[in-house]
């Protein structure tokens, strides 16, 4: 929560904040804050509606699956099991190198350069020296 917003939702320091402030001012502060507060709903109770009308869905595709006889895994199945969340496979490393503590590690040759391949580079080597 922003300082303003603590300062908004704390009463003393509303108070004290308000004392600067004519009535007029206040209620026009006040209607504003109704108006953002009734988006705000209004946002939310559109939200709500997609969530219920996709769950709707759902649900009679799963009733109309259960009709025909069929098991919703089989069409997990059938895509592949590729659905939202899952992860592609780690890529295989295809370069071998020697840690500053001697350790023996691995790089796919994607992200950045490590730093004991990047010095042998400057020194003359090349990637070549480094594939498993």
């Amino acid at each position: 929560m922003t300082v303003e917003l603590q300062k908004l939702n704390n009463i003393r320091t509303l108070r004290a904040m308000a004392r600067d402030f004519s009535t007029d001012v206040l209620e026009d502060i006040l209607e504003k804050v109704r108006i953002v507060t009734e988006e705000k709903r209004e946002e939310q109770q559109a939200q709500a509606e997609v969530l219920a009308e996709r769950e709707e869905k759902i649900n009679l595709i799963l009733s109309l699956m259960e009709e025909d006889g069929l098991d919703p895994s089989l069409l997990m199945e059938a895509t592949g099991g590729k659905g939202s969340g899952t992860k592609r496979a780690a890529r295989p490393a295809k370069y071998r190198f020697t840690d500053t503590n001697g350790e023996v590690k691995t790089w796919t040759g994607q992200g950045r350069t490590p730093k004991p391949i990047a010095q042998a580079l400057e020194q003359g080597k090349s990637l070549e020296d480094f594939l498993i």
